[in-house]
C-alpha cells in the first residue's frame, strides 16, 4: 500500500465537526479513527516506523489523546511511557510548566523521576495546530534532561505553524495527515 493511500485511508477516517468548539473553527476529531481498527492500526504503525529498531527509551503522551497513541507507540518501540498532564493530576512530586495559550495560560507537569538525563524521547500528541502545548511539553522534558527525538501527530494544521514553531526548537516532527485551515 503506498503512503498516499494510507494518507488517504486515515483522512476518510477522520470525523470533521464544523463550528466546534465555536464558530468558524472545523474541528478534527480522531475518535472515528481509534474506533477503526484498521485505521487504528495504520496510524500507530506510522508513528512507529521510523524509529522501529533504533533506541527509545520514553515515549511522552500529551493529555489526553496523546496518552491514547502514546501507549499504543511506546508499546511497539519496546519504550516506557511518561503522561504529561494538566496541573494537579499527577499523584507524586511533580515538575510543571506554564504556557500560554491562544485564551489564556495553562500549566502542564509530570512526574518528577519520569525522566532520566540523557533519555531518548518521543513527543505524542493527536494534532498540531499552533505548537503552544506540544512547545510546552518539550521544554518541560528538556528541563529534566531528556534529548527530544521528535514530535509525532496523526493530524497537521499547517496554516496555524505548530509544526514550524517545533522546528524552530530543533524538535523534528512527523505528522501522518494535514488539513487546510484551522
Amino acid at each position: 500500500m503506498t503512503e498516499q493511500t494510507i494518507k488517504d485511508e486515515l483522512i476518510t477516517a477522520i470525523r470533521t465537526i464544523k463550528d466546534y468548539p465555536k464558530e468558524g473553527i472545523l474541528f478534527r476529531d480522531i475518535t472515528t479513527l481509534l474506533g477503526n481498527a484498521r485505521a487504528f492500526r495504520r496510524t500507530v504503525d506510522a508513528l512507529v516506523q521510523p524509529w522501529a529498531g533504533s533506541k527509545v527509551d520514553q515515549i511522552a503522551g500529551i493529555e489526553a489523546r496523546g496518552f491514547i497513541l502514546g501507549g499504543a507507540v511506546a508499546h511497539q518501540l519496546s519504550a516506557g511511557f511518561v503522561p504529561i498532564r494538566k496541573k494537579g493530576k499527577l499523584p507524586h512530586e511533580t515538575v510543571r510548566i506554564a504556557y500560554s495559550l491562544e485564551y489564556g495560560l495553562d500549566e502542564m507537569e509530570m512526574h518528577k523521576d519520569a525522566i532520566r538525563p540523557g533519555d531518548r524521547v518521543i513527543v505524542v500528541d493527536d494534532l498540531i495546530a499552533t505548537g503552544g502545548t506540544a512547545e510546552a511539553a518539550c521544554r518541560l522534558l528538556r528541563s529534566m534532561g531528556a534529548n527530544i527525538e521528535a514530535a509525532c501527530f496523526i493530524v497537521d494544521l499547517p496554516d496555524l505553524g505548530g509544526s514550524k514553531r517545533l522546528e524552530a526548537m530543533n524538535v523534528p516532527v512527523r505528522t501522518l495527515v494535514d488539513f487546510p485551515g484551522h
